[in-house]
């Protein structure tokens, strides 16, 4: 399986306050992966510094073998990263049709491509209110609806930063299974959420990092296999 995403020993930070230090972390294509650790440890500043929005201070980050630090956040996303970020971020004040349209691109060229109509039958409850405004849908809505943003530009890599924070347990599982339903077809991601059973079952590899540093990385059979990781960097 070739590597899709390749992060080198990456340092960064903001002003005079470092927060990576040697970042490695590779996404295998096709496959699920996940960057583990507790709050503030340096997951959201990791995909900052993947998708160009916190220059590197040292080491490379290379997308499909290519070197991607250094080029704009634009470039990046053309090359075919899809980003779903925390907080979500849709339009409040577009409908969920609006939403989708907006970022509808097929740049890769793929043979069949994510389409409105694609995305409202993965996301069944975002058709029925796809004349609704962003501000009025629900938590668990507004996140489906920022997923389906991410897939109309038919990203290469799409990345989902605190998949299912805040939302209801029913809401959380049918993320899941749109997650699952997404590897199914091959689709390559790079996932942070702190449900680590469920994790479990999704991801291919797992990078736990903690204070900027990768202190572990395996797969899903060593990572239950060792329950100790869990309350050591985890918190579980």
């Amino acid at each position: 399986m070739s590597a899709l995403l390749q992060v080198e020993n990456a340092d960064a930070g903001y002003g005079s306050s470092q927060v990576l230090f040697g970042l490695r972390l590779t996404v295998h294509a096709g496959a699920v992966a996940t960057l583990l650790g507790r709050n503030g440890m340096g997951k959201t500043t990791s995909i900052r510094a993947i998708l160009g929005l916190l220059p590197l201070r040292r080491g490379e980050v290379r997308f499909d073998g290519r070197r991607i630090d250094g080029l704009s956040t634009d470039a990046i996303g053309r090359l075919g990263m899809a980003l779903v970020p925390e907080g979500r971020q849709i339009f409040p004040n577009l409908t969920v049709r609006e939403n989708l349209v907006a970022f509808a691109a097929n740049r890769a060229g793929h043979a069949e491509p994510w389409t409105l109509d694609k995305v409202l039958a993965l996301f069944p409850r975002l058709a029925e209110r796809a004349d609704n405004m962003g501000n009025q849908l629900s938590g668990g809505e507004q996140q489906m609806l920022a997923i389906g943003r991410a897939l109309m530009t038919n990203p290469r890599l799409l990345i989902l930063d605190e998949a299912t924070e805040g939302l209801a347990p029913l809401v959380r599982e049918d993320i899941w299974r749109c997650l699952q339903r997404l590897k199914d077809t091959g689709q390559s991601i790079l996932v942070t959420d702190k449900y680590i059973e469920r994790l479990l079952k999704l991801a291919d590899a797992h990078t736990i990092i903690e204070r900027g540093r990768v202190v572990w990385a395996g797969d899903s059979a060593a990572l239950n296999a060792d329950r100790s990781l869990w309350h050591r960097h985890l918190g579980v």
